[in-house]
């Protein structure tokens, strides 16, 4: 499938419902979750990452969903002297398999935003038609660091199939939300 950058940055932030967002979390061993109650946003490490144009469309509107989560979760923002810093990215996988008969198949991937491109095949027996079968995932990411250490404390992610019926804006509203339902820790 191929993307224009107008279409890429309609897709890079789009989480889609069509088959129910994934979510994930994973927490750092021995990470005391509850001891963070400031938190302030930081930019990807990597220069590269913020040159990409297409991040940026939906990026305010993910800090403002993901600022009202915290604040659910008795998270104060604090820009000046914060506990925690979370950083946001987005990813987009491009992956196409082909089938022939019933008896082969070939897939290519293409995730952007890590720069990784690989592809596989199997060979195949003469004659048959090949059928391309083209999908688009669209994946969200959420971190917490710790503020003076910058060790990893949390990560949840949410990923879905992207489709031309998607509402992004309401794809990306779900999404947040199962990501922070993740977070095991909850202020009063």
């Amino acid at each position: 499938m191929r993307t224009t950058t107008g279409a890429l940055s309609l897709i890079v932030f789009m989480i889609a419902c069509s088959g129910g967002i994934k979510t994930s979390s994973t927490t750092t061993k021995d990470a005391q979750l509850k001891n963070y109650k400031t938190y302030a946003w930081g930019k990807p490490g990597d220069a590269e990452e913020d040159s990409r144009k297409d991040d940026k469309v939906f990026a305010g509107l993910i800090l403002e969903l993901a600022n009202a989560e915290l604040k659910k979760r008795g998270f104060k923002l604090d820009t000046e002297n914060p506990d925690a810093v979370f950083l946001f990215d987005t990813h987009v996988q491009e992956r196409t398999d082909y089938t022939q008969n019933p008896y082969v198949s070939v897939r290519k991937e293409k995730l952007r935003g890590y720069g990784y491109y690989g592809a596989y095949s199997v060979p195949s027996p003469t004659g048959g038609q090949f059928i391309a079968h083209e999908t688009v995932n669209g994946m969200l990411f959420i971190e917490m660091h710790d503020t003076k250490t910058q060790k990893l404390l949390w990560r949840g992610w949410a990923e879905e199939e992207i489709t031309h019926k998607n509402d992004i804006e309401a794809d990306i509203r779900t999404a947040v939300k199962h990501i922070f339902m993740r977070l095991p820790v909850k202020h009063k």
